[in-house]
């Protein structure tokens, strides 16, 4: 089972790090074949994992919210951790009903210990508090359908992944979907 998991993991790094470039921190409509291989998925998966703080998480975080702004980042990324002191901010005045979760996709499992310091040290220095979980088995099936990081999702308070997914660093444009969202 770990090789297995470590094998998805890599392969989806691989797939990640490919498409985490200049040129994708600047695209902030979805590629079609990404929007297509999201929409494989109009559920989010079920998922038991842990955040980076060590507690356990799973797909009852989204549960009792309008709305989770789910953004899918590496510590590789420039674009990434170039969005994080702003997403940290947002995360501290999010209308009432919504919230923010990170999820680090290169972190390899619980004991890459140190991939998560990196991660946490990325955190700390961008002062971005919110949730951030390390990928497990039913994630990485959802990272399968990521075609470069950071790629930004919407996930309603049932589960049901909503509109098409963000790629590329542009919190205005997450700003903006929220702001419709959470007004109709």
């Amino acid at each position: 089972m770990k090789k297995k998991l470590l094998a998805a993991t890599l392969t989806a790094m691989m797939l990640l790090t490919a498409g985490c470039d200049e040129a994708a921190s600047e695209q902030s409509e979805p590629t079609t074949v990404a929007a297509q291989q999201a929409r494989a998925f109009e559920k989010f998966p079920s998922f038991t994992s842990k955040a980076l703080d060590g507690s356990t998480v799973t797909e009852n975080i989204f549960s009792g919210k309008k709305l989770t702004v789910f953004n899918i980042w590496g510590t590789f990324c420039p674009p990434c951790i170039g969005e994080m002191p702003e997403l940290g901010r947002w995360a501290s005045t999010m209308p009432e009903g919504v919230q923010l979760i990170g999820l680090v996709c290169d972190v390899r499992g619980e004991n890459d210990q140190n991939t998560i310091d990196a991660a946490k040290q990325i955190l700390r220095e961008a002062n971005a508090n919110f949730i951030n979980v390390i990928p497990s088995a039913g994630l990485i099936d959802y990272l399968s359908t990521v075609e470069a990081v950071p790629t930004t999702i919407f996930v309603d308070g049932d589960g049901k992944i909503v509109g098409e997914p963000i790629i590329g660093a542009d919190v205005e444009a997450y700003k903006n979907f929220v702001d419709a969202y959470v007004n109709n």
